[in-house]
């Protein structure tokens, strides 16, 4: 494996990469880092040639000082590791930043697969989850444990679902990975306001998507998040949907087996 930090002009992001064939680039959601593809990595650098990557202000890449560009940011990795076409997975955030960045650059994406992931411009109907509001109450009064707790209850547990009703291995390295975010305050500085969003948005530009592509939910999830899945799989015009059952933000951590055969089922019959 080669481990290092590509230089992307007012930072570094570090990252990982191993295997060979063609590329896979894993996309880690907004609240914990590159870490949540331990479960995935093994079976697919026996395929490919997987890199995963920190996005700043998480894991082990420099902090965010002021408003970022996700899509430019995976851009410029891709750039200075002299790759020029690869699969793009990304869960939540990273989904978001996957089929933004798939839209600036079609030539470069040769499948899609997107893990409980909204378009840009998705909106969310009804109330948000009660964990949200205190979520951010306690970032504005520095509660970072408080803070940490919610986010776990909010994505990795879900809505439906107790604490004592998931793996706690699980909620702790999510927990592990998330503090380090928090204690950075990455959302508020980083993604709150991005950088150059995409004009227009994701959402209404679905149907330029002309690749491959996965859609993949977890069942436990918020509502919102598996009607933002219906609209991907909808627009998308070689889309297939996927629902894993009894695991809600990030599958792959609950159910990293099934996640696993999944994802590369779909990508060897391409």
């Amino acid at each position: 494996m080669t481990a290092g930090y590509a230089d992307i002009g007012d930072g570094k992001l570090y990252y990982e990469i191993e295997g060979k064939g063609e590329v896979l680039v894993l996309i880690h959601a907004g609240f914990v880092d590159s870490r949540m593809w331990d479960g995935q990595w093994n079976d697919f650098t026996q395929h490919y040639r997987a890199l995963r990557f920190d996005m700043r202000g998480f894991g082990k890449s420099d902090s965010a000082t002021g408003p970022v560009s996700r899509r430019q940011d995976l851009y410029l990795v891709l750039q200075e590791l002299g790759i020029e076409h690869a699969h793009i997975l990304g869960c939540s955030m990273g989904g978001e930043t996957a089929i933004d960045f798939t839209l600036e650059h079609p030539e470069m994406v040769l499948s899609l697969i997107i893990v409980n992931g909204t378009p840009s411009g998705f909106e969310m109907r009804g109330a948000p989850p009660s964990q949200v509001m205190e979520m951010l109450q306690a970032l504005e009064q520095g509660d970072l444990d408080r803070a940490s707790d919610l986010q776990i209850r909010l994505w990795v547990d879900g809505i439906f679902r107790q604490p004592e009703q998931v793996d706690s291995r699980v909620r702790q390295y999510a927990a592990e990975m998330n503090r380090i975010a928090v204690e950075n305050k990455t959302w508020a500085i980083a993604d709150a306001n991005p950088l150059n969003p995409l004009n227009p948005p994701a959402a209404g530009r679905l149907d330029e998507i002309n690749i491959p592509a996965l859609i993949v939910a977890g069942s436990l999830d918020n509502p919102e998040i598996l009607r933002a899945a219906d609209l991907l799989a909808d627009k998308i015009k070689r889309a297939k949907k996927i629902i894993i059952p009894d695991s809600a933000h990030v599958p792959n951590m609950e159910k990293p087996a099934e996640f696993n055969r999944i994802v590369l089922d779909f990508l060897s019959h391409l």
